[in-house]
């Protein structure tokens, strides 16, 4: 799903690639999109794990957000040099193919970004209490999760993961700290 999509891959082709029976299939999963959901789930879970590590590191709170960002670039970087390609970002990518078509994962794709948002805003909480921003407006946490989503779909289009190569400068636009900070990640 991630480097073809939701709509390309069938229930059979996924029980072939696993080499197991549809009726195997089925037995565990009601449909395709109840494996999506398990995938979404999954593929969360252990980015929820990474990302809380990066983000509850005893650093200064924009220092932990910078390297978010990062490690984020750096991945999509990865894959290219791994893949020969740049895939995108699973949840992005399969919101974008399925946003009027199927619900229950659009709903579990809808939590999981409030869940992204969240934490990026813990972070802006946090550096606003050390002195480092001013306290966030309203919006400023989803607008920085649409500018690592955003530049990663950009990088995804074109196969070229330097598009990232500005992520942060461009994040430290929208936190209006362009010029004040050294990088120190």
């Amino acid at each position: 799903m991630l480097s073809r999509g939701y709509g390309s891959i069938g229930v059979a082709e996924i029980c072939t690639r696993a080499e197991v029976r549809k009726g195997s299939f089925y037995y565990f999963f009601e449909s395709k999109q109840a494996l999506t959901i398990a995938v979404v789930d999954a593929h969360w879970q252990a980015q929820r794990s990474a990302w809380t590590a990066v983000l509850n590191e005893p650093a200064p709170a924009l220092d932990r957000l910078e390297r978010l960002f990062r490690e984020q670039a750096e991945g999509q970087r990865r894959t290219k040099l791994t893949a020969g390609a740049v895939h995108g970002c699973l949840l992005a990518n399969l919101a974008l193919e399925l946003s009027r078509h199927d619900s229950p994962v659009q709903e579990r794709l809808q939590e999981i970004f409030a869940e992204q948002i969240a934490l990026v805003q813990a972070a802006l909480d946090d550096a606003a209490e050390e002195g480092a921003i001013p306290p966030p407006r309203p919006g400023t946490a989803r607008s920085l999760v649409a500018q690592l989503e955003g530049l990663v779909l950009f990088a995804k289009l074109g196969n070229d993961p330097e598009v990232l190569d500005d992520l942060w400068e461009q994040a430290r636009l929208l936190l209006g700290t362009a010029g004040s900070l050294s990088s120190t990640v």
